[in-house]
Protein backbone atom coordinates (compact mmCIF):
# COMPACT_ATOMS: atom_id res chain seq x y z
CA UNK A 1 0.00 0.00 0.00
CA UNK A 2 2.80 2.39 0.56
CA UNK A 3 4.81 3.60 -2.36
CA UNK A 4 8.55 4.12 -2.45
CA UNK A 5 8.08 7.90 -2.15
CA UNK A 6 6.10 7.44 1.05
CA UNK A 7 8.81 5.23 2.54
CA UNK A 8 11.39 8.03 2.36
CA UNK A 9 9.25 10.47 4.42
CA UNK A 10 9.27 10.24 8.20
CA UNK A 11 5.90 9.47 9.67
CA UNK A 12 4.32 12.49 11.39
CA UNK A 13 1.91 12.30 14.31
CA UNK A 14 -1.79 12.60 13.43
CA UNK A 15 -1.99 16.13 14.88
CA UNK A 16 1.26 17.35 13.26
CA UNK A 17 -0.61 20.24 11.61
CA UNK A 18 -1.64 21.47 15.06
CA UNK A 19 1.84 21.40 16.62
CA UNK A 20 3.22 24.91 16.99
CA UNK A 21 6.34 26.24 18.60
CA UNK A 22 6.20 28.50 21.64
CA UNK A 23 7.34 31.37 19.41
CA UNK A 24 4.44 30.81 17.03
CA UNK A 25 1.96 30.64 19.90
CA UNK A 26 3.33 33.84 21.45
CA UNK A 27 3.30 35.52 18.02
CA UNK A 28 -0.31 34.47 17.42
CA UNK A 29 -1.38 35.66 20.86
CA UNK A 30 0.44 38.96 20.33
CA UNK A 31 -1.24 39.41 16.94
CA UNK A 32 -4.66 38.52 18.39
CA UNK A 33 -4.20 40.89 21.32
CA UNK A 34 -3.13 43.69 18.97
CA UNK A 35 -6.22 43.13 16.82
CA UNK A 36 -8.42 42.94 19.90
CA UNK A 37 -7.06 46.17 21.34
CA UNK A 38 -7.55 47.95 17.99
CA UNK A 39 -11.14 46.71 17.80
CA UNK A 40 -11.83 47.82 21.38
CA UNK A 41 -10.41 51.27 20.66
CA UNK A 42 -12.60 51.57 17.55
CA UNK A 43 -15.66 50.51 19.56
CA UNK A 44 -14.86 52.98 22.34
CA UNK A 45 -14.40 55.81 19.79
CA UNK A 46 -17.71 55.03 18.13
CA UNK A 47 -19.59 54.77 21.41
CA UNK A 48 -18.01 57.93 22.81
CA UNK A 49 -18.86 59.81 19.61
CA UNK A 50 -22.54 58.89 20.05
CA UNK A 51 -22.55 60.02 23.67
CA UNK A 52 -20.81 63.30 22.85
CA UNK A 53 -23.45 63.97 20.19
CA UNK A 54 -26.19 63.52 22.82
CA UNK A 55 -24.45 65.88 25.24
CA UNK A 56 -23.90 68.39 22.42
CA UNK A 57 -27.59 68.34 21.57
CA UNK A 58 -28.51 68.89 25.23
CA UNK A 59 -25.99 71.72 25.50
CA UNK A 60 -27.52 73.32 22.40
CA UNK A 61 -30.93 73.16 24.06
CA UNK A 62 -29.50 74.85 27.15
CA UNK A 63 -28.02 77.52 24.87
CA UNK A 64 -31.46 78.03 23.33
CA UNK A 65 -32.96 78.21 26.81
CA UNK A 66 -30.43 80.90 27.72
CA UNK A 67 -31.28 82.93 24.65
CA UNK A 68 -35.00 82.52 25.30
CA UNK A 69 -34.41 83.58 28.90
CA UNK A 70 -32.66 86.69 27.71
CA UNK A 71 -35.62 87.52 25.45
CA UNK A 72 -37.92 86.89 28.44
CA UNK A 73 -36.13 89.49 30.49
CA UNK A 74 -35.96 91.87 27.55
CA UNK A 75 -39.68 91.73 26.76
CA UNK A 76 -40.82 91.57 30.36
CA UNK A 77 -38.71 94.63 31.11
CA UNK A 78 -40.30 96.52 28.25
CA UNK A 79 -43.73 95.27 29.31
CA UNK A 80 -43.25 96.47 32.86
CA UNK A 81 -41.93 99.82 31.62
CA UNK A 82 -44.88 100.39 29.30
CA UNK A 83 -47.32 99.03 31.85
CA UNK A 84 -46.16 101.37 34.52
CA UNK A 85 -45.84 104.30 32.13
CA UNK A 86 -49.24 104.67 30.56
CA UNK A 87 -51.48 101.58 30.93
CA UNK A 88 -52.11 101.10 27.18
CA UNK A 89 -52.79 97.88 25.25
CA UNK A 90 -49.26 98.01 23.82
CA UNK A 91 -47.95 97.00 27.20
CA UNK A 92 -50.26 94.02 27.32
CA UNK A 93 -48.96 92.88 23.95
CA UNK A 94 -45.36 93.17 25.15
CA UNK A 95 -46.30 91.21 28.29
CA UNK A 96 -47.86 88.44 26.21
CA UNK A 97 -44.72 88.21 24.04
CA UNK A 98 -42.57 88.05 27.17
CA UNK A 99 -44.70 85.24 28.60
CA UNK A 100 -44.45 83.35 25.33
CA UNK A 101 -40.65 83.62 25.44
CA UNK A 102 -40.70 82.37 29.03
CA UNK A 103 -42.65 79.30 27.87
CA UNK A 104 -40.14 78.70 25.06
CA UNK A 105 -37.27 78.96 27.53
CA UNK A 106 -38.90 76.44 29.88
CA UNK A 107 -39.58 73.95 27.08
CA UNK A 108 -36.02 74.20 25.72
CA UNK A 109 -34.54 73.78 29.19
CA UNK A 110 -36.64 70.68 29.86
CA UNK A 111 -35.75 69.10 26.51
CA UNK A 112 -32.05 69.89 27.01
CA UNK A 113 -32.11 68.41 30.50
CA UNK A 114 -33.72 65.24 29.14
CA UNK A 115 -31.08 64.89 26.41
CA UNK A 116 -28.22 65.23 28.89
CA UNK A 117 -29.80 62.73 31.31
CA UNK A 118 -30.13 60.18 28.47
CA UNK A 119 -26.39 60.33 27.72
CA UNK A 120 -24.45 57.41 29.19
CA UNK A 121 -20.73 58.22 29.50
CA UNK A 122 -19.99 54.79 31.03
CA UNK A 123 -19.78 53.13 27.57
CA UNK A 124 -21.68 49.93 28.51
CA UNK A 125 -21.03 48.09 25.23
CA UNK A 126 -17.29 48.66 25.53
CA UNK A 127 -17.32 47.52 29.16
CA UNK A 128 -19.13 44.32 28.22
CA UNK A 129 -16.78 43.48 25.36
CA UNK A 130 -13.76 44.19 27.57
CA UNK A 131 -15.10 41.63 30.06
CA UNK A 132 -15.54 39.14 27.23
CA UNK A 133 -12.02 39.88 25.99
CA UNK A 134 -10.58 39.29 29.45
CA UNK A 135 -12.40 35.95 29.61
CA UNK A 136 -11.08 35.04 26.14
CA UNK A 137 -7.52 35.96 27.15
CA UNK A 138 -7.79 33.71 30.21
CA UNK A 139 -8.82 30.76 28.03
CA UNK A 140 -5.91 31.43 25.65
CA UNK A 141 -3.50 31.37 28.56
CA UNK A 142 -4.38 27.80 29.45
Amino acid sequence: MSSTADASRPELPADAGETRSIGQIVGDISKDMSTLIKQEMDLAKSELKQEVAKVGKGAGMFGGAGLAGWFTLFFLSFALTYLLDNWMPLELAALIVGVLWAIVAAVLALVGRKEIKEANPQLPVTQQTLKEDAQWAKTQKS
